[in-house]
């Protein structure tokens, strides 16, 4: 493949963010949404650069947009809707009741409009994550279990592939997507990070079908083809990006977050834009637009 160029690495937004996650650009209002897990909250970029902000009860694991309007989001305590008018949040249901501890992670919507999110352990040695589809008319389904951290999540543009894995376990799977049915089968390994300096966090594909992930300890985004290859790495001024998505009015610019949480008091001295959003522009690919939840 062609040698693509080198991007132009700026600051989208500095606030800090203790966990910076899932940056998802919502093409109506062709504006920038994220969120900070750990100072709970969902965040739009304003047109003057600021960041309007609105306070969750708990961790926020994910989000994704709904097509009557507002965001449908996995909280610690199971799924819920938000008002964005209002800020209003709504409990739709949680999928794990027996495990009060647990918590909503990575997520995102498929292109039939259902949100697939994984759930964690508040540790980082318990698989007693699993991984859920929550449908139109919100009908929850477990559709596979045994994660530590549940993360990685990212449907293959032509909707046959869906990666998804556990970041501590270090690994990613690859499975087979019934679009239609919404099933997923044949798992198997895509790329493990055993003995590598960084793990997987928050990912997307490009309109190529390779797979962009935050590359977290490490400092960098990569992109891997569909045998799970690495084919490029970006280097960031931070060691912790936490999730990369493309955005932009042509869906050219990627967009990471990162974090400070994992820093201590020397390391975020050197690091004074940890915290920060990213916008890398200039990569040469695209991306592809990010589906609404059908309800």
């Amino acid at each position: 493949m062609p040698k693509l160029p080198q991007p132009e690495i700026e600051v989208a937004h500095q606030g800090g963010d203790l966990v910076g996650e899932c940056p998802m650009w919502h093409p109506v209002e062709q504006r920038l949404y994220w969120v900070d897990t750990r100072r709970p909250s969902l965040q739009r970029l304003e047109t003057d650069g600021t960041a309007r902000r609105w306070p969750m009860p708990s961790n926020i694991g994910s989000y994704v947009f709904r097509q009557g309007g507002g965001v449908l989001a996995g909280l610690k305590q199971g799924f819920a809707t938000i008002d964005l008018e209002t800020g209003a949040i709504t409990p739709v249901l949680d999928p794990e009741p027996d495990r009060p501890e647990n918590r909503l992670n990575d997520g995102r919507c498929d292109r039939r409009g259902r949100y697939w999110c994984g759930s964690r352990d508040p540790g980082d040695e318990n698989p007693g994550g699993s991984l859920y589809r929550l449908d139109p008319g919100f009908s929850c389904e477990r559709m596979d279990t045994g994660f530590i951290v549940s993360n990685g999540m990212a449907f293959s543009p032509d909707d046959r592939t869906l990666i998804f894995g556990d970041s501590r376990g270090e690994t990613m799977w690859r499975y087979d997507l019934d679009m239609e049915s919404g099933r997923i089968s044949n798992k198997r390994v895509f790329l493990s990070t055993a003995g590598l300096p960084w793990r997987v966090d928050g990912a997307t594909f490009d309109a190529e079908g390779y797979y962009w992930c935050a590359l977290i300890g490490d400092g960098a985004v990569g992109r891997f083809d569909p045998e799970g290859r690495l084919d490029r790495i970006v280097r960031l001024p931070v060691s912790h990006p936490t999730m990369c998505n493309f955005g932009g009015p042509d869906l050219d610019v990627l967009y990471v977050t990162s974090g400070t949480v994992f820093l201590n008091e020397v390391e975020r001295a050197r690091q004074p834009l940890a915290g920060a959003v990213f916008a890398l522009r200039g990569l040469g690919v695209r991306g592809v637009p990010e589906p609404f939840f059908a309800g």
